[in-house]
């Protein structure tokens, strides 16, 4: 007997991968915008959005271009040589950015984070990091030593000597935690694996004044909520600090795998040799990095990711729905915390065509691309509505 398409491919891709992701259910083989389809022309509406990585959705006409025309002209060049669209892409980044930087250019967001820290440890001589209780920040054994949740830490024990966990949006614990040997704090500006919290308005600048004068480093993590995510290009821009290193990565370059590592100007180059990476900055992804980092501007999403998201956020607070303890993100990065474990609904949401995300044990998160309309977010709506009633 023949399996149906979507079966076939389950079956085939279960038989051989690693066994790390609990997988769902459905073979996804295509999207455009906010929509995807499955094997068997079953049609989603996306809001968990490549986990962050699909700001600009599925197939974006001006990604699809920019690879298809660098792919045809070169696709790697490592940083040992000079190229042009690595060094257009530099300087476009560079103006994009809220302060004066240099960039490292790498694969991943916890490949940002692992860099971040070496950059801090190398520049203080110091060895502390200090980072926040529910945050996330990767899990190769840097970033899962400065990750919170025990689940992902127990296993891998010992990790790296000298990370911290204080309470987020907590003036009081990172004043009391940040000494003379605190190489960093390394935060996110809204907590999104760790239950979609927002920094509280001051928080930012108090953490970071606390760093300047005690000689420590301040690290924001904007892997998650970097180009447009939270209504502005950067989240740091809603808080007006300018951190000494910022990691970015997920969105950068349109849905292909792609980080970086922006070091304040303040701080100076980097010694030759104190890092690197072979697939970092090739010519392919900054291509598509460019063309993201431009479609962000042309089509105004981080001001459509901040007018969408006051809406998905005031229309969902309407529902008052009984399983539901707090409605609470920034932008479009949303999260639902229920009175109950969040899996079962995410089963529901899938049956009935919406995709989303857990954020821990009980909050709904949502992280569609930008592009997604008001049709779509009010059909979202509704299945909520339906799931949750």
């Amino acid at each position: 007997m023949t399996l149906p398409l979507s079966e076939s491919i389950i079956s085939a891709e279960a038989a051989y991968t690693s066994g790390v992701y609990p997988k769902r259910q459905v073979a996804i083989v295509r999207g455009e915008g906010a929509l995807l389809w499955d094997a068997d022309g079953r049609m989603y509406i996306d809001c968990v959005g490549g986990q962050g990585a699909a700001n600009l959705g599925h197939a974006h006409p001006a990604i699809v271009a920019a690879i298809r025309e660098q792919a045809d002209r070169l696709i790697s060049c490592p940083e040992i040589f000079y190229n042009d669209q690595r060094a257009a892409y530099l300087t476009e980044l560079a103006a994009a950015l809220p302060f004066a930087a240099r960039i490292f250019l790498c694969n991943s967001g916890a490949e940002a984070v692992e860099g971040a820290i070496k950059i801090a440890r190398l520049k203080t001589g110091r060895t502390g990091i200090v980072a926040a209780v529910r945050g996330f920040h990767g899990r190769t054994m840097g970033a899962l030593s400065a990750t919170f949740e025990p689940k992902y830490r127990e296993p891998f024990m010992p990790l790296v000597p000298g990370f911290s966990h204080v309470p987020y949006n907590n003036v009081d614990a990172i004043d009391a935690a940040v000494t003379g040997e605190t190489a960093a704090v390394l935060l996110e500006p809204v907590q999104g694996e760790g239950g979609v919290h927002p920094a509280l308005p001051g928080y930012l600048q108090e953490v970071e004044r606390i760093c300047c004068e005690r000689g420590a480093l301040l690290i924001i993590d904007e892997v998650q909520t970097g180009f447009g995510r939270t209504g502005a290009l950067f989240a740091i821009e809603h808080h007006g600090i300018a951190p000494a290193i910022l990691c970015l990565a997920k969105s950068i370059a349109g849905g292909l795998p792609m980080g970086a590592i922006a070091i304040n100007a303040v701080l100076g180059p980097l010694p030759p040799a104190s890092h690197g990476t072979t697939f970092g900055g090739s010519p392919l992804v900054c291509a598509a990095a460019r063309a993201a980092l431009r479609t962000l501007r042309d089509e105004d999403l981080p001001r459509q990711a901040a007018e969408k998201g006051a809406y998905f956020l005031e229309r969902l607070s309407a529902l008052r729905l009984p399983r539901v303890r707090a409605v609470r993100g920034q932008g479009l990065l949303i999260g639902i915390e229920l009175k109950e474990r969040v899996q079962p609904f995410l089963v529901a949401l899938m049956e009935r065509g919406v995709l989303a995300l857990p954020a821990g044990p009980n909050v709904l998160r949502l992280l569609p691309p930008l592009v997604i309309t008001h049709e779509q977010i009010d059909a979202v709506i509704a299945a909520i509505a339906e799931v949750l009633a």
